[in-house]
């Protein structure tokens, strides 16, 4: 964990789902283990940039060295909670050049034609790399249960199919930390007026997503059926207050910083000796 001293606990103990988690009970407009105000936050997040960075380089070194090891970030949540503004805050930070980055829509024609876990296969990052799922896998437990876009039998068995697929991930040697960013009715709703306020925001508003939030419930029930069902020690759910902006982007910004750090990374050792290297180049 970084050493910012507004940090007064940890937030991968505080935000992660435990046995007994209930959705329902959780607060959209707070700041776990964060003691300072929106200043303070965006400070942080500026310090634990430059920390993230350091780290990311050093898996990125590593994998180039033949080190198996990566992260992978699984980001989910309803339409404004503020997943964009966690990649371009919080993951832009990072070299692009270690980050495998993907968006995952509506699946096309190709796509639907195989398992749901076909597309997703395809993007998982490779050693070194950090990967980003904006969007993932649990679309078609989220939305294909709400929406009925599937068989009740077929949801069933992708559950155990998406256990199945992180277990993998991670005995290959891919750290799995998924983040539901945790947004407040009322807070959607002001977040959706305003982007039809603004002209410039006009193109971010999508009718669709009043039909979505008419099912709010639905969807707050289809969440805490994934997280009874898909939290693990090996891949674990953190639900993430995101009511404000600043306080969501740090505290995934901290999730990823201890993940990284636990991986207790060192830097490649040169296979050529140093000394003899130097004098080279003041020669050359």
């Amino acid at each position: 964990m970084s050493d910012d001293r507004n940090w007064t606990t940890d937030p991968s103990e505080l935000l992660r789902v435990q046995p007994g988690f209930r959705l329902s009970e959780q607060p959209t407009d707070g700041s776990p283990g964060f003691r300072g105000d929106k200043t303070a936050g965006e400070e942080a997040l500026a310090d634990g940039g430059k920390r993230l960075a350091d780290l990311q380089e050093q898996l990125f070194a590593s994998g180039r060295e033949g080190e198996p090891r990566s992260v992978l970030l699984v980001l989910q949540a309803m339409d404004t909670a503020g997943k964009g503004g966690i990649v371009s805050h919080v993951i832009g930070a990072m070299n692009p050049g270690g980050v495998r980055y993907a968006g995952f829509g509506k699946p096309t024609p190709e796509e639907l034609a195989h398992d749901f876990l076909w597309r997703v296969w395809r993007e998982v990052p490779g050693a070194g790399k950090v990967g980003v799922f904006d969007r993932s896998h649990y679309e078609d437990v989220l939305i294909g249960r709400v929406r009925e876009r599937a068989p009740a039998e077929e949801i069933e068995r992708r559950y155990g199919a998406i256990n199945a697929f992180e277990k993998e991930l991670t005995q290959s040697g891919t750290t799995v930390i998924k983040v539901m960013l945790h947004l407040g009715r009322d807070e959607q709703k002001k977040r959706l007026a305003s982007r039809l306020e603004r002209p410039e925001k006009y193109w971010k508003f999508n009718p669709a997503d009043v039909d979505e939030r008419l099912l709010w419930d639905a969807y707050q029930e289809a969440y805490q059926v994934v997280f009874d069902r898909t939290t693990s020690a090996y891949a674990p759910w953190f639900v993430v207050p995101a009511d404000h902006k600043w306080y969501a982007r740090i505290a995934v910004q901290q999730l990823l910083i201890r993940a990284l750090e636990g991986l207790d990374l060192q830097w490649p050792q040169p296979d050529y000796d140093v000394e003899e290297q130097k004098c080279r180049l003041e020669q050359s």
